[in-house]
């Protein structure tokens, strides 16, 4: 079921062909994963960077702006392109990023509470989207409505892997390097969870939760001198990350290019 009336007239007269080509969701691989966990890091190491060589609101200024430019390019394209979904995913999980520190460094919110409100977030969005569709499969977006709701649940989970990840580095005392660990290691269970024949969709969305802790902290560790990290830098790492990003991205773009011919 689709609400979008260019969407219905094209899989009306084309089939399936015409809904893989609104597909706006890249195909979960390998690939997939490898680039969304750079994302991650990426956007936590950028907005710290930015938090502290700029103005909080000049810093603001621009990541609010570099957020909703990713998301006008991302509209107002008619089919998917690799580079642009990408750009999205990482403009939200630096803004994702600055929610959650808003919350806990201005207002004053621990982030054992913001992440349970987070939760709660993605949990409601979820349950919108299914009741709005009846998918929450990636692979089920071919209408703006379903595209909306997918975005909306994106920047939910970013938040609450923002708030997750500095729960047990800072307010825990983990660190940075065994929160990591710590998130790695839970990034595989619902790995295996699907494996061994779980619903796809619902191990999707816990791993896709968990890679933004795990990458966070990862970047974090490398990036800072606290909580025990290595301290080689916020500007260091983001190019580090930047650069790992494109040239998946690249990769991405190539297969997307050769799967479409």
């Amino acid at each position: 079921m689709t609400s979008d009336p260019r969407a219905s007239t094209a899989s009306i007269s084309q089939g399936p062909q015409a809904e893989r080509a609104w597909m706006r969701v890249p195909e979960v691989t390998a690939l997939f994963w490898a680039i969304k966990i750079l994302t991650t890091g990426m956007g936590e190491t950028l907005s710290d960077f930015l938090g502290t060589h700029l103005p909080p609101e000049i810093a603001g200024g621009i990541i609010l702006l570099a957020f909703v430019a990713a998301f006008a390019v991302l509209f107002r394209s008619r089919s998917f392109r690799a580079w642009k979904y990408w750009l999205a995913v990482s403009m939200v999980s630096v803004f994702g990023t600055v929610v959650a520190d808003v919350i806990h460094t201005i207002v004053g919110v621990p982030y054992v509470v913001s992440s349970a409100v987070f939760a709660v977030a993605v949990v409601v969005i979820l349950g919108l989207w299914h009741r709005s569709t009846g998918s929450l499969d990636v692979h089920d977006i071919t209408d703006r409505r379903s595209e909306l709701l997918y975005w909306a649940t994106v920047c939910a989970t970013f938040a609450l892997g923002t708030a997750l990840g500095d729960w047990t580095a800072a307010s825990l005392g983990l660190g940075y390097l065994a929160s990591a660990i710590l998130f790695g290691v839970a990034i595989v269970l619902p790995l295996l969870a699907w494996r061994f024949g779980l619903n796809p969709v619902a191990t999707f969305w816990v791993a896709y939760v968990l890679t933004r802790p795990l990458g966070a902290s990862t970047a974090d560790w490398l990036a800072d001198a606290k909580h025990g990290g290595l301290g080689w830098g916020t500007g260091p790492v983001t190019l580090g990350w930047v650069v790992a990003i494109a040239a998946l991205t690249v990769v991405a773009t190539r297969q997307d290019t050769s799967a479409r011919s």
